[in-house]
């Protein structure tokens, strides 16, 4: 795997999101995990704890996440489920977001549907199974896997009384021009309904993103190795803009310390304004001009409508 990072040492600010320590980040605090692919239930201790940490960090709160595009890869009616993967291969990640309302001392924003999407460890997004992800890869049908090509590593989960979602998918591959990165979209005012999330509005459309030396040691694991080419790293992402947590950078532990195939627990904060609407479409966000086409392969309205050419990927 080969990169364009000028410098590959991490910065303090990096540092502190491997760490797993606390991390400020426009007034953003985490802390605490649970063991990846972990058993459903939390106990309400546990999360009121997180919440406090979050709400208690400073009495300005924190500044609202920063919003970007939803890219070409969004699809319409992705299910209401914790598990992501539908037997997808990959070093499997537990993702625990925490959604605050940045308006009002960051108390928990009970009943947000948090919807994620992201490519599989080839580069391929369900729905493009046949959008080529740079550099030389394997078909996306290679993989072995019975995943439904229209639906795999695409979800939403409702947060709890304290806010919480948490989601099982696997570490994202990467695609040019891109950085490794976690599609996330925010809704409030609908419902759950024929296993999908219906109605509401979305307040706040963003991307996940992860610390470079951890994606370059875990795209040298199988399958992800199978994928050979210019990674992209966050200092020359399009859409990553150097903000760290308030910007989608999660904090990330590792399952195991001396062996990364074990999986990783990514936990982030994220602060919106449950009163505003923010699609992502058409918006370029910070960092860098978005591509002027939609992916080679893209599907038409049969598979949940023509994605917006003007989106960054």
């Amino acid at each position: 795997m080969t990169g364009n990072h000028k410098d590959k040492s991490i910065t303090r600010r990096r540092a502190l999101a491997v760490t797993g320590g606390t991390v400020a980040a426009g007034g953003l605090a985490v802390a605490g995990y649970q063991a990846a692919f972990a058993d459903t239930a939390t106990t309400t201790a546990e999360e009121a704890t997180t919440a406090s940490a979050s709400a208690s960090e400073s009495s300005g709160c924190m500044t609202l996440m920063s919003s970007v595009t939803e890219g070409p890869y969004y699809l319409d009616g992705a299910l209401v489920r914790k598990d992501i993967t539908e037997g997808k291969s990959g070093v499997p990640l537990t993702l625990r977001l925490t959604v605050v309302d940045a308006t009002d001392g960051c108390t928990p924003v009970k009943g947000a549907a948090v919807e994620i999407w992201h490519c599989d460890a080839w580069g391929y997004y369900s729905g493009y199974t046949t959008a080529n992800p740079g550099g030389s890869a394997p078909a996306e049908s290679e993989d072995g896997s019975t995943a439904d090509d229209d639906t795999y590593l695409r979800g939403y989960q409702i947060a709890n009384a304290n806010g919480v979602v948490k989601f099982e998918t696997i570490f994202p591959g990467w695609y040019t021009p891109r950085t490794c990165h976690i599609h996330l979209k925010v809704h409030t005012g609908g419902q759950k309904e024929d296993g999908t999330y219906e109605g509401g509005k979305v307040n706040y459309t963003g991307q996940l993103f992860f610390d470079d030396t951890i994606a370059e040691e875990i795209f040298t694991l199988e399958p992800y190795a199978k994928h050979s080419g210019s990674y992209t790293t966050l200092d020359d992402d399009m859409v990553y803009d150097g903000g760290g947590a308030s910007s989608g950078l999660l904090t990330l532990e590792a399952v195991h310390k001396k062996d990364p195939s074990k999986g990783y627990k990514g936990f982030l904060t994220v602060a919106v304004d449950p009163d505003a609407e923010n699609t992502g479409a058409g918006s370029g966000g910070g960092g860098g001009t978005p591509p002027g086409d939609a992916p080679s392969g893209a599907p038409g309205d049969a598979a949940g409508g023509t994605p917006s050419a003007s989106a960054s990927s």
